[in-house]
């Protein structure tokens, strides 16, 4: 089991927090100015492999086994390089500083929200389904108003959690390689989605795995969001969130989400040209409007700078506890 004191006094905790800090706020800043993903070769990358080993005559259980494979020959080289490499870096702070920067997703999320919500006050709905198409795997085409405004702000509470937050949470715990494993098998997850029908079984293996790894993280983040509820309803918005809580979908964040700006999330969406049949939440509620992304934005944002402030407190009990204040 892990030791809380031992944590806490270790040198190694105070440095990576510290790391952190610098690079959210060094992402924070050029994401005002570039929204370019520096791991988009390897997104490029895993769709081309997918193109050449995910055969649809296969039988699914041969799809699952190519997937499984693909995971293992795309990650197993490259994270035995980087750790290898380590040995010759003399400056280990900027070699690890450089893995997180890789790992750590955009903080241009909530530029995008803004400038798509702009959009579509002014009746703009043609450039604001541009501007999130990138940033989404579903259709946007027939998308109307209100389900532009729904998406967009789903893709910001998912990504938040899974490029922000867990990637922040695996560094934290166990170092840069780490953050970055995570980082890969997330780009695997989005160019295998099993929501597109080619990949529902070659993508399996990747999808379990991710789905496994961002559970812990992405129930922090949750409770986090649920705090940013006080003063509305938020012991019967536990209750009626709590079930979903050892679910291994992210079904949790987009329910609290929901509750807490009284809205209707998820639901039928389009991929592919396919339908699929997710689960709604708040069900009660009204469907999502342009004003409303600006309103989650908000409510996703408080709780990443909740979360800087607990890691900036991390870092100055880690740096009292350990002696160095001394």
């Amino acid at each position: 089991m892990l030791n809380l004191s031992n944590i806490l006094t270790s040198p190694y905790l105070y440095s990576s927090a510290v790391t952190l800090l610098l690079l959210i706020a060094l992402k924070a800043i050029i994401g005002q100015f570039v929204t370019q993903q520096p791991l988009a070769f390897f997104n490029f990358y895993c769709q081309r492999l997918a193109d050449k080993v995910n055969k649809s005559s296969n039988s699914a259980r041969q799809q699952n086994i190519s997937g499984l494979i693909a995971i293992i020959v795309t990650l197993t080289p490259l994270l035995v390089i980087l750790w290898l490499f380590e040995a010759f870096i003399e400056v280990y702070w900027l070699w690890h500083a450089l893995l997180l920067y890789l790992a750590l997703g955009s903080f241009g999320l909530s530029k995008t929200s803004k400038t798509v919500a702009r959009d579509l006050v002014a009746n703009n709905n043609y450039q604001a389904k541009q501007k999130l198409s990138p940033f989404v795997l579903r259709d946007t085409e027939q998308l109307s108003a209100l389900g532009i405004s729904k998406a967009c702000i789903e893709m910001q509470l998912l990504r938040s959690s899974q490029l922000l937050v867990c990637v922040g949470f695996y560094y934290l715990l166990f170092g840069p390689l780490a953050a970055l494993s995570f980082r890969l098998l997330l780009e695997m997850h989005y160019a295998w989605n099993i929501k597109i029908a080619r990949f529902m079984h070659f993508g399996a293996a990747v999808n379990h795995i991710v789905k496994l790894l961002q559970w812990l993280p992405s129930r922090l983040f949750a409770l986090i969001l649920l705090l940013g509820t006080i003063g509305q309803n938020t012991l019967l918005y536990w209750r009626l969130t709590r079930g979903k809580f050892f679910h291994t979908d992210n079904g949790i964040l987009l329910h609290v989400l929901a509750l807490g700006l009284a809205l209707k999330l998820s639901g039928v969406a389009m991929y592919r040209g396919h339908k699929v049949r997710k689960t709604s939440f708040n069900d009660s509620a009204r469907q999502p409007q342009a004003t409303d992304i600006i309103h989650a934005s908000k409510r996703i944002n408080y709780a990443l700078y909740l979360l800087v402030l607990i890691i900036m407190m991390l870092a100055i009990i880690s740096y009292s506890v350990s002696g160095h204040g001394q």
